[in-house]
């Protein structure tokens, strides 16, 4: 007794504190079912385990809202096990909340129960997912899964039922539609129900064109423009700055009033980047003060070539740069970086005395540290840089004197460059 009680306390408390959302397709209902109801394979009592077997059970409910619902629930449900002459059974009395979806396409629950086994009793938790499947317009099909956590020794029993309620309590019938602002479109339809009489208005009753430009809402980018603007396609004011050419060829939009101003719409005297040519036909609009243009307003570039030798002076049978922080070398490395498209060959050359091969030789190694020089200390991209030996096959001088194997052993680095460079003006 005091069970029901308490079951029935919860039933009408949730009953009365939800927010009617919604007036559901039906109030109330009652409902039988059979189910397979599975206990957790660790519950034993007497040494005996138990299997999922059928149960029998009822419940009622009554629909809160659109969404919300309440039940009470009872059940029993035989127990097999694998003793011969079994009779025990499980019994389960309690409450649920449950909340329907959309449409009702299915609801969750989630309750209290009261659950009591051969010699055992405790209560449980549970939560699950179901369906009432329209049978006729006062029958539907129950169908179910649960889980259940039991309190007392924390089991998990999972069940399945199907079953059958009547419902009663159907909502009301909806009144037949009207059309209060006769607009053509029901109320019941309507979005915009207080539309003004004689609006044009679209299939939800909105009108289509609020600010009475002719330009409808869908594509009317200004909506609010004034009474009697002449506007474009896009609803807009057609000519913003009122100089005469309409805004969607306009290309100086904000031109003063009074200005005189061309086809574009831009002043017929301004030259806006003192370029000497009118922004009327300046196609190049910001160029430098400094650029020669053409008659367009854009800079003029001509070809230029770029050619440049890098002296680095070796001691004798050395291949070790003695002066790595030269300026010339930065200097060399600027050019580089100015004309970023260029390949440049390190020419190694040596001296006359001593053998040919092993002047061929050297040279190459001093054409090569320079390079790894400009590449490690200079940022240089390897790729633009290669290394290569002369020997003493072109020397500067050929006088037999130390001034003149001082001279030759040497590197040139050449770099040549085709590139555009911008004119200046005068």
């Amino acid at each position: 007794m005091k069970k029901s009680i308490i079951a029935a306390s919860l039933l009408v408390a949730i009953s009365t504190t939800a927010f009617a959302a919604e007036e559901p397709e039906y109030k109330q209902w009652v409902g039988v079912f059979g189910e397979i109801y599975k206990p957790d394979a660790e519950r034993h009592f007497n040494f005996r385990g138990y299997h999922a077997d059928i149960g029998f059970g009822g419940e009622i409910g009554v629909r809160i809202d659109e969404h919300w619902a309440t039940r009470l629930e009872v059940a029993k449900t035989k127990l097999d096990s694998a003793l011969l002459n079994n009779d025990d059974s499980m019994e389960r009395f309690g409450v649920d909340a449950m909340y329907f979806l959309d449409d009702d396409v299915m609801y969750i629950f989630g309750g209290l129960k009261s659950i009591s086994y051969p010699g055992d009793g405790s209560g449980q938790a549970n939560i699950g997912l179901g369906k009432h499947a329209d049978f006729s317009d006062n029958l539907k099909l129950i169908a179910e899964v649960a889980a259940y956590h039991d309190f007392g020794e924390s089991f998990n029993d999972i069940s399945g039922k199907i079953g059958l309620a009547y419902t009663f309590g159907a909502r009301s019938a909806p009144k037949a539609p009207g059309d209060a602002d006769q607009d053509g479109v029901n109320d019941n339809l309507d979005a915009c129900p207080n539309t003004e009489i004689g609006a044009r208005v679209d299939s939800k009753g909105c009108n289509l064109d609020l600010d009475g430009d002719g330009v409808l809402n869908s594509v009317d980018q200004c909506p609010n423009t004034p009474a009697g603007t002449k506007v474009d396609a896009t609803g807009c004011n057609w000519d913003k700055d009122m100089d005469g050419v309409a805004n969607d060829i306009d290309v100086c939009p904000d031109t003063p009033a009074g200005t005189v101003v061309g086809a574009k719409g831009c002043s017929l005297e301004i030259d806006s980047d003192q370029d000497g040519v009118l922004d009327t036909v300046d196609q190049c609009a910001d160029t430098p003060l400094t650029d020669k243009v053409d008659a367009k307003g854009c800079s003029i570039f001509e070809e230029v070539e770029v050619r440049e030798t890098l002296n680095v002076l070796f001691g004798n049978n050395s291949d070790v740069i003695q002066n790595p922080q030269d300026p010339r070398f930065q200097e060399f490395a600027d050019i580089m970086n100015r004309y970023p498209n260029t390949q440049t060959a390190i020419e190694g050359h040596a001296s006359a005395p001593g053998r040919a091969d092993y002047n061929m030789a050297i040279s190459l190694k001093r054409a090569q540290a320079v390079r790894q020089l400009l590449i490690d200390d200079y940022g240089i991209d390897a790729a633009r840089l290669t290394a290569e030996g002369f020997g003493e096959t072109q020397l500067l001088d050929t006088s037999n004197t130390a001034e003149a194997h001082r001279v030759n052993r040497r590197i040139e680095a050449r770099v040549t460059a085709s590139q555009q460079e911008k004119m200046l003006r005068d």
